[in-house]
C-alpha cells in the first residue's frame, strides 16, 4: 500500500481545509495511520479512501478551532508610525506552506492560485463541509457523485452546498495575479538587502499591502509603506535573504545579524508580484516556520568570512 504517493496532494487538500501547514501534516499522518488499519481494496481505491478519512479528520479538527485569518481580514489599514498592537497567537493566522509540500509536481503551475494566502483565507469563511465540497469540486475537480459518496450525502446536497460556498466566496476570492518577469525577484532581493528604500518603493503597486503577523497591524498604499520601510529598525537594514517558494509564489527567509556576527532567522517573507509591481508582502516574524521550509537556522556573516 503506497501511502507516500498521495502525501503531497493530500497535504494540499488538508492545508486548504485547515489553513495551517503543521495541522495539515498532522491530519495527513492521522489519515495514513487510519488507512493502514482499515483500508479494504474491495471497497474502492486507496486515494478515495484516504480523502474520505482526511476529510473526517479535518472536520473533527475544525470543530474546536477558531477561524484563521490574514491581517487584512481583521480590520482597516493602519497609518504608518502607529503601534503594532498586541500579537495574536499562531492559531489566529493563515500560515504559509512550502510549495513542495502542498502542490504535486504536475500542479505547480495550475494549482498556484488555489494555495495563495488570500484564497486559503477566503476558504476559512466557509462552514467546514461547504469548504470540503468547494475544494473537492472546484479545486480538485471531483464529480458531484464522487463528493456525495465521500461525504455520505446526496448529489443534490452537494450541489446546494457548492452553490452556497461559491456565493460566499464571490466577494472574497482574490483577483488573479498577472505574469511577472522573474528578474523582478532579483531586483527586489537586491534592494531589500541593501535597504534601498527608493528602489523598493519603485517596485510597489500604488495600492500594495504590507502585513506582519503575529501583529494585526497592516498598511495599504505605496506612501505609507515607504514610511515604514524607512525606519532604521524596519528589518531590511543588514538583512540577508534566502529564496524559497510558498503558497504558489516567491518567498524569502530573512536573516539579521546578531551580536556575535551570526545571521539568525528574523522572518519568513512572502511577496506577491503582479505584472511589474509588488502588490503585497506578508512578513511572518520569528523563526517558527523556518524548519518546515528547510531553511537553515543560522548563516555565516559574509562580512566576517570574506577575505
Amino acid at each position: 500500500m503506497d501511502l507516500e504517493a498521495h502525501r503531497v496532494e493530500l497535504t494540499g487538500y488538508c492545508y486548504r481545509m485547515l489553513g495551517g501547514p503543521f495541522e495539515a501534516e498532522d491530519a495527513v499522518q492521522e489519515a495514513f495511520v487510519r488507512a493502514w488499519r482499515t483500508f479494504d481494496p474491495d471497497r474502492g481505491s486507496l486515494r478515495t479512501w484516504l480523502y474520505s478519512i482526511a476529510t473526517n479528520v479535518c472536520l473533527d479538527m475544525l470543530r474546536s478551532a477558531q477561524r484563521r485569518a490574514l491581517a487584512t481580514d481583521l480590520g482597516p489599514p493602519a497609518a504608518a508610525g502607529t503601534p503594532l498592537g498586541v500579537p495574536l497567537p499562531a492559531g489566529a493566522w493563515v500560515l504559509p506552506a512550502p510549495d513542495a509540500r502542498v502542490l504535486p509536481a504536475d500542479e505547480l503551475v495550475v494549482g498556484r492560485e488555489t494555495v495563495r494566502l488570500a484564497f486559503v483565507a477566503a476558504l476559512q469563511h466557509l462552514p467546514p463541509r461547504q469548504r470540503a465540497v468547494l475544494i473537492l469540486r472546484d479545486v480538485l475537480c471531483w464529480q458531484a457523485s464522487e463528493v456525495a459518496a465521500l461525504l455520505s450525502t446526496t448529489v443534490a446536497s452537494v450541489n446546494s452546498a457548492l452553490q452556497r460556498a461559491r456565493a460566499t466566496l464571490a466577494d472574497r476570492e482574490p483577483a488573479p495575479l498577472r505574469p511577472y518577469d522573474k528578474a523582478l525577484l532579483e531586483r527586489y532581493a537586491t534592494a531589500f538587502e541593501r535597504h534601498d528604500v527608493e528602489a523598493l518603493v519603485a517596485l510597489l503597486h500604488e495600492d500594495a499591502t504590507m502585513t506582519m503577523p503575529p501583529f494585526p497591524w497592516w498598511l495599504r498604499g505605496r506612501a505609507d509603506i515607504a514610511v515604514a520601510l524607512s525606519y532604521p529598525d524596519s528589518g531590511c537594514e543588514h538583512a540577508r535573504l534566502v529564496p524559497t517558494w510558498a503558497n504558489g509564489g516567491p518567498a524569502f527567509g530573512q536573516y539579521r545579524r546578531d551580536d556575535g556576527g551570526v545571521l539568525r532567522p528574523f522572518a519568513l517573507v512572502l511577496v506577491e508580484f503582479s505584472g511589474e509591481r509588488v502588490v503585497g508582502s506578508t512578513t511572518y516574524l520569528g523563526d517558527h516556520l523556518f524548519g518546515i521550509f528547510d531553511l537553515p537556522m543560522s548563516l555565516p556573516d559574509p562580512a566576517r568570512t570574506s577575505g
